[in-house]
């Protein structure tokens, strides 16, 4: 398994579109991915829009994803650079 910490950038944080495109991302690879709240025990799976906007993240709000499987390493690095691309908004 991996993981990476990652920032939510956006000013409007992690809503319904950006939910969209990270689960759009994630559906492409085989891995199982998971965005944990950083510092708690608040985990999702990153391939359901209900689980992720369960989370309530806000602009700035510190997250772990985690990918494990055989194609874990390129899950990591495309939802990763989703996050800090502000998920084209920022």
């Amino acid at each position: 398994m991996l993981t990476r910490e990652a920032v939510i950038v956006n000013e409007s944080g992690f809503h319904i579109r950006p939910a969209q495109l990270f689960t759009e991302q994630a559906a492409k690879f085989t891995s199982k991915i998971s965005i944990a709240v950083k510092g708690t025990n608040t985990v999702a799976d990153g391939k359901s829009i209900l689980g992720l906007m369960t989370l309530g993240l806000a602009k700035g709000s510190e997250i772990v994803i985690s990918a494990e499987g055989a194609d874990e390493q390129e899950a990591i690095d495309a939802l990763a650079e989703l996050v800090q691309s502000g998920f084209g908004e920022a």
